[in-house]
């Protein structure tokens, strides 16, 4: 089967999730044709995307938060102006993904929370099945708890995450675990999507905390806390436009660029990670068995449910700021729960074939004509 990606380039857990699947893919003797990635002003493609994706890229412009003058807090109402004056080019970018899908003609479509993924299968109807993956669609889930007291927030993310599935054949909730199946639920519940070099890592205990900020405007934070614990030693990594390779503000602190193999290097050999309130980060920690302290994005309620669910699920705490002092209180888990995860984030092969026996059975049953003069039962 040939696949074609729409990958969100927000951030950069989606990314990874798609080299992840790539190679998914690649083992089970399927194709990846292309990847259409989503692209913003504010964010450069970074280099481990382009050499582990294993396809030509197309870089279109979509959909991306806006955030405040700090970099910091995500700004609801800036977001949407932003993005309402940019539909004229929004347009140009579902013409552009329609003309790729005519060229290429994949058999799966797999958007990973783009936008104009979803638009684009409502108004162009491919021929190509539409799956969609990621951690937001856990909220088809009957189990799912949403954030309390934030009712606008609340549907402004069930309505994103609906526009980037609308016509879904396949909706994908990634989770930390596994989750009670229900007869009426909208989604099928599937493991962590880790890179193949997580796994092969040996995890070690060493003299300093990792930090992963999806906005620059926390490295504020990480200065004051690192200049009042000068006896902690802190590494962290960002997605700053324009800065250096690695940066030394202070003695105990540095800041690097993101960097697949560094990143996960420093993670193997951590006292633990410290990062916005993604999902990627936090499961590769795990597997690793690392503690992890989240902070939400501020303004993003998705991450205000992201920590939630890692809380709820023994994967990590929560926290309102960078403290890094949090995580020498946080108890390791214990040894059934690390397997119970692994075994879990490990099933992705049957998990898929699965997936596709269950796309054989449905293509066989929508092929097959009622007998001549026959009516379907009713009720």
């Amino acid at each position: 089967m040939k696949f074609l990606f729409i990958v969100q380039g927000e951030g950069r857990g989606h990314m990874t999730q798609a080299i992840a699947f790539g190679k998914l893919l690649e083992s089970n003797g399927h194709h990846l044709i292309g990847v259409i990635l989503g692209k913003s002003k504010r964010r450069a493609v970074p280099e481990f995307f382009e050499r582990e994706i294993k396809a030509p890229i197309h870089l279109v412009k979509s959909p991306n938060f806006e955030t405040d003058r700090n970099q910091k807090k995500v700004s609801i109402h800036k977001t949407i102006l932003k993005n309402v004056l940019k539909l004229n080019t929004y347009q140009k970018s579902l013409k552009t993904i329609d003309e790729i899908v005519k060229t290429e003609k994949p058999d799966v479509i797999l958007n990973f929370y783009d936008l104009l993924g979803g638009i684009y299968n409502f108004i162009f109807r491919p021929k190509a099945k539409f799956w969609v993956i990621g951690h937001q669609y856990l909220m088809g889930h009957p189990s799912f708890k949403f954030a309390p007291n934030k009712p606008v927030d609340k549907f402004l993310f069930q309505l994103n995450t609906a526009l980037t599935s609308l016509g879904a054949d396949e909706r994908l909730a990634l989770s930390f675990l596994p989750q009670v199946r229900y007869a009426n639920q909208k989604v099928r519940v599937v493991p962590p999507l880790l890179r193949p070099e997580v796994k092969v890592l040996e995890p070690k205990t060493g003299d300093f905390y990792l930090a992963y900020m999806v906005n620059p405007g926390y490295s504020e934070e990480v200065i004051h806390f690192a200049k009042a614990n000068q006896h902690l030693k802190i590494k962290a990594y960002w997605d700053k436009k324009g800065a250096a390779e690695t940066e030394y503000p202070l003695a105990n602190l540095s800041f690097h660029r993101v960097h697949d193999k560094k990143f996960l290097q420093d993670m193997a050999n951590c006292k633990g990670l410290v990062c916005t309130a993604g999902f990627e980060s936090v499961c590769e920690a795990n597997y690793l068995g690392k503690p992890v302290m989240m902070i939400p994005v501020a303004g993003q309620y998705e991450q205000a449910c992201n920590a939630m669910d890692a809380e709820a699920s023994g994967v990590g705490i929560a926290s309102e700021n960078f403290d890094f002092a949090k995580l020498d209180r946080l108890q390791k888990k214990v040894l059934t729960e690390s397997d119970q995860y692994i075994k879990w984030a490990d099933s992705w092969q049957s998990v898929f074939r699965e997936i596709l026996s269950d796309v054989v059975v449905t293509e066989k049953e929508s092929e097959t004509p009622f007998p001549q003069g026959s009516m379907p039962a009713m009720g």
